[in-house]
């Protein structure tokens, strides 16, 4: 139903975003610190991908949580 999918996506946004600013850029940060680098722009990149990677899993996380929530919600609607 249009309520699940609309829950879903605001979960999705808000744990993506908060992940965003608290989460992804620690995690990161400690990830290239576990490696040594030859060049400057291979620390850029592997940063890069490990912030985008947690970001995409809190949007898929924030997501399924979104989708549980949401089918909780519609079938509370339905009953009524």
């Amino acid at each position: 139903s249009f309520v699940r999918y609309l829950v879903a996506m605001l979960f999705a946004i808000v744990s993506a975003a908060l992940a965003m600013l608290f989460v992804s850029g620690r995690f990161a940060n400690w990830v290239v610190a576990k490696f040594a680098f030859d060049n400057p722009d291979q620390v850029n990149d592997l940063h890069v991908a490990v912030f985008m990677g947690a970001n995409l899993a809190a949007l898929l996380l924030g997501w399924v949580i979104g989708w549980m929530a949401g089918g909780v919600v519609a079938g509370r609607d339905a009953d009524a």
